[in-house]
This record gives structure tokens, sequence and C-alpha cells, in this order.
């Protein structure tokens, strides 16, 4: 009977590590197993570096943070979801993959609707900020391009490590996910926690650090999970703290200009709308892509997993596109 338990242990213990973080011939070329260590803990990620690795120029860096019910380089990865390695194969940049801690949670969600985890040097926030710049580091990669995109539960702490991290990340990347503080709004009267309430804890958040973050979100008009509400509010939210950012004030110093472009779907791809808001200046402050008939997935023409859509916008190249025109500016 105790070799039984200790043989079902064993592979109970094997079959759980291969479902978190793959198996050894699941790597390509190019990527790299890490673990970094922290004062708060320890986190594991893959990095995946192109071919253009290794010569005098500094390559960008896109963190993707997987969503529930999805592991970073394992089962049902964000790697195989987005295909973020071929694209950077292509186009010369960095990707860093980390995956949730063991047990943290039942289905393997990043806790970003924990008040916990939305400070500054301390839990998710801090481990993947000190990821990043572990990157940096160790691969030479660009400071003012390393970028964060996320889905759902990831995209919630992509938002956070904005706020909690503005001095790290240049931009973020928001698909089917929602505002930092989220779980102050109530599903069934969110009217009663207006995105104005959770922009200034963004904003108090980022302290000394402030600075206006581009934003893009992506999101599924037929998202029953995290509903287009969700996205709207986190607009708004991003719209309000980049006013605050300005001079403190939420008074529409920034002159913002909405441009807003239809595109039409066919049998092949889904319609979606394209609106871009940025100063008078020509600064992005947010863009977004609602699209028709697609649900909580990462939209793309060659993703793989439970959760994509082939017959959405490619979210890879749109959020690859987003941040090489945003690099890291100045401190406001």
């Amino acid at each position: 009977m105790i070799g039984a338990a200790v043989a079902l242990t064993t592979v109970t213990a094997l079959a759980t590590a291969a479902f978190q973080y793959g198996m050894p011939w699941w790597m390509d070329d190019g990527d790299h197993n890490h673990v970094y260590t922290g004062a708060v803990g320890s986190q594991r990620y893959q990095v995946h570096l192109p071919p253009q690795h290794g010569g005098e120029t500094r390559l960008a860096a896109i963190m993707a943070i997987h969503g529930c019910g999805m592991t970073g380089f394992g089962w049902n990865s964000m790697k195989s979801t987005t295909q973020l390695n071929a694209l950077a194969d292509r186009e010369g940049f960095i990707v860093i993959y980390p995956t949730q801690r063991l047990f943290r949670s039942g289905i393997n969600c990043w806790r970003s609707g924990d008040p916990r985890e939305q400070h500054r040097y301390t839990g998710e926030p801090a481990l993947l900020a000190g990821v990043a710049r572990e990157v940096v580091e160790t691969y030479g990669a660009d400071p003012d391009q390393v970028h964060v995109a996320g889905a759902s539960s990831g995209a919630g702490t992509a938002v956070i490590l904005g706020v909690t991290y503005p001095d790290v990340f240049a931009t973020v990347t928001s698909v089917a996910g929602g505002e930092y503080g989220l779980n102050q709004v109530a599903p069934d009267g969110p009217d009663s926690t207006p995105p104005v309430y959770t922009a200034r804890q963004a904003w108090s958040q980022m302290g000394d650090r402030a600075r206006q973050v581009p934003l893009l979100v992506i999101q599924g008009e037929e998202d029953e999970v995290v509903p287009p509400l969700v996205a709207t509010r986190l607009i708004e939210q991003w719209t309000a703290v980049s006013d605050l950012v300005d001079d403190g004030v939420l008074n529409d110093s920034l002159r913002l200009v909405e441009e807003t472009v239809t595109v039409p779907g066919d049998e092949d791809e889904h319609a979606h709308v394209h609106t871009t808001v940025s100063s008078q200046g020509g600064a992005s402050v947010v863009e977004s892509y609602l699209v028709e008939d697609m649900g909580h997935v990462w939209p793309g023409p060659s993703g793989e997993g439970l959760f994509t859509d082939h017959a959405g916008p490619d979210a890879s190249a749109i959020a690859w596109d987003f941040a090489r025109r945003h690099p890291k500016g100045p401190l406001e």
C-alpha cells in the first residue's frame, strides 16, 4: 500500500510538472528556462531568443502573461496560443513567458483580483517586474522597450504592472481583461464605482514614477466571461489615469482626439472596430479593438490551444506593432 501511494504521488507530481512546465521536447531553438528568485519568492519563466539576438542592437522584449486554465509554456500555453515565437523570429524581439506558481490557483489564474497583488514591491507584481529586469540584465534587452501583454486574468496582471512598475514596462496590452482595482466593481451595479474612482487609485499607486503608459485593449463582443463593459471601463479608467499624470487634475488637459475605423468582416474574418485615443501632439493614450462575434479568446490566424479564434484579428501582430511604436519615454 505504501509503495502504491508513493508511486501515485510520484506520477501525480510528474504529471503536474508536465502540465505546468511542459516536456523537454516541447522547447524550440532559442527557448531557455529560468527561475527568478527575489525578496518575495521565486518565479519560473521561459525566454525565447530570436536569431537576431547576440548582435550589437539591444532587442525589445514582450512579456506574455497567460490566463486562467493556461500555462506560460506547458499545456495549453501562452506560447502556443499567441505564436509569438514565430513573430519574434521574423521581427527580432525577445519573448518572456512566466507561468503561475503551482497551487496558487485551482485553475492556474493570476491573482489580479486580489488587492494584495496590486502593489509595488509585493506579490506577483514584484516577481514579474523582477523577471523583466533579469531578462534585461541576462540577455541585454533594451530597457526602454520592455512591454507586457496578457490574456484574461493575465491581462488584469498586465494592467497592474503598468500601474505598479511604469518605470519597467513601456506599454500594456490587455486581451479580455479589466481595469486596475476591478475587484471593487460590483458586477450587478458597476455604476456605483465609476472608472475615475479606480483611476485615482492607479495614479496614486504610480507615485513619483507616474508616466503615461500607452494601453492596447482587444475585446470580443460575445465574451461572456469578461463582458465588453469591462473593456469600456478599462479604456475610461486609463484615459483618466493619463489625464491625472499630466497635471494631477481630471480636466482633459491632454485635449484627447478619438479616431475610429470600422473594418468589415467576411466568412473568414470577424469585423472589428479600431479606435485610437491620442493627445493633440499625437501620443497614443489608448488603442482598442472591439471584435464582433468573438468570445473569451486570444485571436489570431495560427494560435493553438483552447482559447483561440482564427477568425479574429491577429492580436500578437497588433500587440507587437503597438509595442514597437511606443518605447518608454521619460517619467512625466
